[in-house]
């Protein structure tokens, strides 16, 4: 790999910011709203779904700004991190009951 095709290189750091925050931050309020709205064990099923719901909203973001350079790294960065999100509020979940 040469250091031109390197995704880390390719974009900018506020690009990936541009990209990745509305997924964290769809992540953060939809554990939220779980957290008030659904109680016991229809949080877990919520959670999946705002899962699902910031992986394609990640896609979309990502089809919309139409880059193929560094695709992978913005998309696993955005998902990784939601997935870390919805784990911590899970957690919390549990430990509330």
């Amino acid at each position: 790999m040469t250091a031109d095709a390197n995704p880390f290189t390719t974009w900018s750091a506020g690009r990936l910011n541009l990209t990745v925050i509305p997924v964290w931050l769809l992540s953060v309020v939809a554990a939220v709203v779980i957290g008030v709205v659904s109680s016991g064990a229809a949080r877990i099923t919520w959670v999946g779904v705002a899962l699902a719901g910031a992986v394609v909203l990640t896609f979309a973001i990502q089809l919309f700004l139409q880059r193929k350079e560094g695709f992978v790294v913005r998309a696993m960065v955005s998902i990784g991190v939601s997935i870390v999100i919805l784990a911590a509020a899970t957690g919390v979940f549990a430990l509330l009951g």
